[in-house]
């Protein structure tokens, strides 16, 4: 897709927009091994079940490689079972959290302070880790500026037509990473999911009083 000057302008308007109409909390207590643990959660899930989930998990367990690498799996999976698929998900944390622990001294900054390709190579090689859960680590755990695309970013983008129907994960990612700047793509990725729970939702987009309306070139969404 070839884009002219005034497409970038549409894009940089609208994320201006965006960002003046929804609100997000940039900063994070989890340490690294918790967003590893929480994303795992999340996959195939909403946010209110990987929360209830992880919380449930942290009432149990310390969220550490050392002690989820030896804790009870049919344990492990009664407290995630709100997030859904628990029996593969509990398999994986455990195999993850034994991994960083033994392979690692339970230190997952030695692979994040690898260099960026390095370090994202590192984490997909693990159990569950797939380029979402890692890009997300990567993003909010490091400097590396890593853009995660998520099912709201993947139809958002498509919606807009900032890629073609038919990109796949790679080209989103590498779209929004040629357009934001290094510093200022964690906080986009926010405002486009906080975007895409609220307005531009899957099914019943609340079209009408979308902000971005008139950017919208969607005719078979906005009427």
């Amino acid at each position: 897709m070839i884009w002219s000057h005034a497409d970038r302008l549409r894009f940089d308007r609208i994320i201006e927009t965006l960002e003046k109409n929804f609100s997000i909390e940039m900063g994070s207590s989890y340490t690294p091994f918790e967003v590893l643990i929480s994303t795992i959660l999340s996959q195939n899930t909403n946010r209110d079940n990987t929360t209830k989930a992880f919380e449930r998990l942290k009432e149990q367990f310390k969220i550490t490689p050392q002690e989820l690498a030896s804790a009870d799996l049919e344990e492990i999976k009664r407290c995630i079972k709100p997030a859904g698929l628990y029996n593969a998900k509990a398999r994986r944390i455990r195999k993850v959290a034994r991994i960083i622990w033994e392979q690692y001294d339970g230190d997952l900054s030695k692979i994040l302070n690898l260099p960026t390709s390095e370090a994202r190579n590192m984490l997909l090689s693990l159990p569950g880790v797939g380029r979402k859960t890692a890009d997300v680590v990567l993003s909010f755990c490091t400097n590396k500026g890593t853009f995660p695309v998520d099912t709201h970013i993947n139809r958002i983008a498509k919606r807009l037509r900032w890629v073609e129907e038919k990109a796949g994960y790679e080209e989103i990612r590498h779209f929004f990473e040629d357009m934001v700047s290094e510093k200022q793509r964690k906080k986009v990725h926010l405002v486009l999911i906080e975007f895409g729970r609220k307005v531009c939702r899957a099914k019943n987009p609340h079209c009408k009083t979308c902000p971005i309306r008139e950017d919208c070139q969607n005719e078979n969404i906005c009427q």
